[in-house]
């Protein structure tokens, strides 16, 4: 039995400041740049003024890529078109800056941490602050068996929120949040499934590297599999996760519910990221006031997730890479906002002096100085009969 109480969620996490977002937007409406004018980089500011609890809302300059990897026992199925146990070799690459996002990171300045949470490899063969919150080696297969025991699940949840402590504490101020995985997207379309009431061939995709039509439809029945073990523990968020998950989602779910606890923004990946968030969504359902979805990643699991949540994707360039990289992209474009919102000078005030003036009798006088006709004496007609001769 978890000694776990995810229920304290509901009450630990506030929605962002309303009162500082109408704020914000009334300092638009003032700007000298009509509102609307800018599209959806109005509402990025707004929101982001209300997660900082800031007018004028505070420039993004300590954004930080946090990734969770992990390995999934269900990748032995062939439902990858990389080979189980794969994705060690992904992490190193992250690590020595040959892989897309490490590239992204390096353009824009923004750091990368790695979060071991399962890889299937020794852990003294990868640097210790990255190996120092691993719960597990790999997980179960999770069409026949269970991905984690409940300690394990546990274990990982509690490492996310660690994890997001850590990173509120050190002046973090927006993750993006992404994974390194092989298999993951198969535990993260079962979850999606489960918690939208949709059938396996509605969640299932092709994974970052596509994959051929024999392996999509390996990973449909596996799929259709875990659902059926899924289903019996919907009422139990941690119970899904250890049944249907990874020790890397797990502690992907616990991230994101403890990012809301401290108030910071995330920046939502692929379909890992959406899946974890909706579990995290069942948990304490104002969370996702305080995340933005990246991108979308074409992963029809992933719409199904946003769709369910009510988040809009910011970028739609079919980036299905993972690992963070097509949130990422979307980073300068939470930043442009952030400026616009912040630096756009306000619009002179209405000058009173520029209004009509009133009168004791309720009329104002003309602007341009021309006599009103209603202020004469009387009409043409009137005069005319007033001097008739005798």
């Amino acid at each position: 039995m978890s000694s776990l109480n995810l229920d304290d969620f509901t009450d630990l996490i506030e929605r962002p400041d309303g009162g500082v977002r109408r704020d914000a937007e009334a300092r638009r409406e003032r700007q000298i740049v009509p509102p609307g004018a800018l599209g959806r980089l109005d509402d990025l500011g707004e929101w982001l003024a209300a997660a900082q609890g800031s007018v004028p809302v505070r420039p993004v300059e300590r954004p930080r890529v946090v990734l969770f990897a992990g390995d999934h026992g269900v990748a032995g199925l062939g439902v990858s078109a990389r080979p189980a146990g794969g994705a060690e070799q992904l992490v190193r690459a992250v690590l020595e800056g040959a892989r897309p996002v490490s590239v992204l990171a390096r353009r824009h300045g923004v750091p990368v941490r790695v979060v071991d949470m399962a890889l299937d490899c020794a852990p003294e063969t990868l640097p210790e602050d990255v190996v120092r919150h691993r719960v597990r080696r790999g997980s179960g297969r999770i069409d026949i068996e269970d991905a984690l025991t409940t300690e394990e699940a546990e274990a990982a949840f509690r490492a996310g929120v660690a994890v997001a402590d850590e990173e509120a504490d050190s002046g973090t101020d927006l993750v993006v949040l992404g994974d390194i995985s092989v298999g993951g997207t198969t535990p993260a379309a079962v979850l999606i499934a489960a918690l939208c009431g949709t059938d396996a061939s509605v969640v299932t995709g092709r994974g970052g590297e596509a994959i051929d039509d024999l392996a999509w439809m390996r990973k449909c029945a596996a799929i259709r599999d875990a659902l059926r073990r899924a289903r019996p523990v919907l009422g139990d968020q941690l119970a899904l996760l250890a049944t249907v998950g990874g020790a890397d989602l797990a502690a992907m779910t616990g991230f994101l519910l403890q990012c809301a606890v401290r108030k910071l923004p995330v920046v939502l990946d692929g379909v890992v990221s959406a899946a974890c968030a909706l579990v995290a969504q069942r948990v304490a359902f104002r969370a996702p006031d305080w995340w933005l979805a990246g991108h979308s990643s074409g992963e029809p699991g992933q719409a199904k997730a946003l769709d369910r949540m009510a988040l809009e994707p910011l970028l739609e360039h079919g980036v299905r890479v993972g690992e963070g990289a097509g949130a990422l992209l979307a980073l300068p474009l939470v930043q442009a906002a952030a400026a616009l919102a912040a630096e756009l000078p306000e619009g002179p005030p209405e000058d009173p002096a520029d209004e009509p003036e009133s009168r004791a009798d309720g009329t104002e006088d003309r602007a341009d100085g021309a006599e009103d006709p209603e202020d004469r004496t009387g009409s043409p007609a009137d005069e005319k009969a007033g001097s008739g001769t005798e």
